[in-house]
């Protein structure tokens, strides 16, 4: 068996694997990684971020066709299958491994394939798929395992017809109805994606709005779009079993309901990949979802080990996971780090979705008075030139002083348009004003507009 010693190892090379691992190597840190995938990239790569969003783009190009009034001209409107689209979605996969594999190279990384696990404190064992061994012995260990879906042990996942968000995307035919429990931000990703190519989705919610952590007004938004396209939502259920045969699946609900379907998608809650690392060995323990708990170093309870991204749970967003990651290691070289708190979300429902900052409930609830502006996306130039006027933007500002709380968007580049507003947020002092976006010139006709379309009126609203 081999020994290697290095400065830093991290297990893991997904975002926060892969932030951690080439922040310590381009600070002349000796460093490895180990994945266990026979490829680089992690779950975001594989069968998280990069599939679903490669995915809801293609859905959203054939449903931007078939609705295209230009395009009837010339046919009529065109279906696809969900392997075939899935098939042109892998390109994307394809390119990121390539370039994250370059990384690596690039950085002079060592990786090792295999599932590591704890020997002890500093030394790792990496079995690799032809049962070899290599011994890891590091000064510093980053876990960076990341999560996957939690699969409750009642449900059979071996059915053919039962699929979780992972093993959803071998999906080998277009069902023509679809149940998904749990509509949380996945459960809305694929009940978008889902009902775009047509199929009848019936989306199980075990709470009693859609995302409630968003604000309320952009929750409804989304209820009645997706409605819009099709999907049924029924609101407080819980499953009492599940069911599949060789023609579909039968959901019984506690209520008393019975649903069936050619297929059912688990999308219910995840579950933090530490089950193999032997971290009973050095004293570890992780909670009941599998994830390690971390102090605002990244530092679990053994002050050289540390973990970022999913492993550790909120706000398991790839964007985050890189983010800590990167914190995580900078921690470990002694070098200005920040413990990750504020992260924009990104839902890439059909429309998509971002927010930053507190939203009225919130307010409301902490009695803190605010104002509303906001832009309606039909109003805008640009979004009436793409066709995608569904959408609207919303700016939480004090009355008072001007300053922003909260920015919300809905529709189309919801994603990009909110990192405009999260830039004036994070301005100290009174840099941090919707007086901003009318002293400042946007370009037009731009998404971004929306910002200077919204500060007037929430100008209107107070002067």
């Amino acid at each position: 068996m081999a020994v290697h010693n290095y400065d830093v190892v991290v297990i893991g090379t997904g975002p926060a694997g892969e932030s951690a691992a080439i922040n310590a190597a381009k600070h002349g840190k000796r460093v490895a990684v180990v994945e266990k995938q026979p490829l680089v990239g992690g779950n975001c790569t594989h069968w998280g971020t990069i599939p679903s969003k490669a995915l809801r783009h293609q859905v959203k190009q054939i449903m931007q066709f078939n609705t295209n009034r230009m395009f009837r001209d010339i046919g009529e409107p065109r279906w696809f299958s969900f392997p075939k689209v899935m098939e042109r979605s892998r390109a994307t996969i394809d390119q990121q491994v390539v370039m994250r594999t370059n990384f690596y190279a690039r950085n002079r990384i060592d990786l090792f394939s295999g599932v590591a696990r704890f020997k002890d404190e500093h030394t790792l064992l990496v079995r690799d798929s032809d049962e070899g061994m290599d011994e890891l012995v590091a000064q510093k260990i980053v876990i960076a395992t990341g999560s996957r879906p939690y699969r409750p042990a009642d449900i059979d996942f071996r059915h053919p017809r039962i699929y979780c968000s992972d093993t959803i995307l071998s999906l080998n035919h277009t069902p023509r109805t679809l149940l998904i429990f749990g509509a949380g931000v996945i459960g809305c990703e694929y009940a978008s994606i889902f009902s775009g190519l047509g199929v009848k989705v019936d989306l199980i919610n075990n709470r009693d709005s859609l995302l409630s952590f968003l604000d309320d007004e952009i929750s409804d938004a989304l209820s009645y779009h997706l409605r819009k396209h099709g999907v049924l939502i029924r609101h407080n259920e819980e499953y009492d079993r599940v069911e599949g045969d060789e023609s579909g699946v039968t959901v019984y609900l506690k209520s008393g309901k019975r649903l069936r379907a050619d297929a059912f998608l688990w999308a219910n809650g995840r579950t933090g990949n530490t089950d193999q690392l032997g971290i009973e060995n050095i004293g570890l323990e992780a909670n009941d979802r599998g994830q390690l708990a971390v102090d605002e170093h990244y530092r679990t309870a053994i002050a050289h080990i540390h973990a970022a991204g999913d492993v550790i749970g909120w706000p398991s967003l790839a964007s985050a996971a890189y983010d800590q990651g990167l914190n995580a290691s900078s921690e470990i070289l002694g070098e200005d780090f920040r413990y990750v708190t504020e992260v924009p979300t990104g839902i890439y429902t059909i429309p998509e979705i971002s927010s930053f900052g507190r939203n009225e409930r919130e307010l409301t609830e902490a009695k803190v008075p605010y104002e509303v502006a906001q832009a309606f996306f039909k109003d805008t130039a640009r979004a009436q030139i793409t066709g995608d006027t569904v959408g609207m933007l919303k700016i939480l500002f004090d009355q008072d002083t001007l300053e922003i709380y909260g920015i919300h968007c809905f529709g189309d580049q919801a994603s990009e348009i909110v990192h405009i507003g999260q830039a004036i947020m994070q301005q100290k002092g009174e840099a941090n004003t919707l007086k901003y976006f009318v002293s400042t010139t946007f370009n037009y006709p731009t998404m971004a507009e929306a910002y200077r379309v919204a500060a007037q009126n929430g100008l209107n609203r107070v002067f």
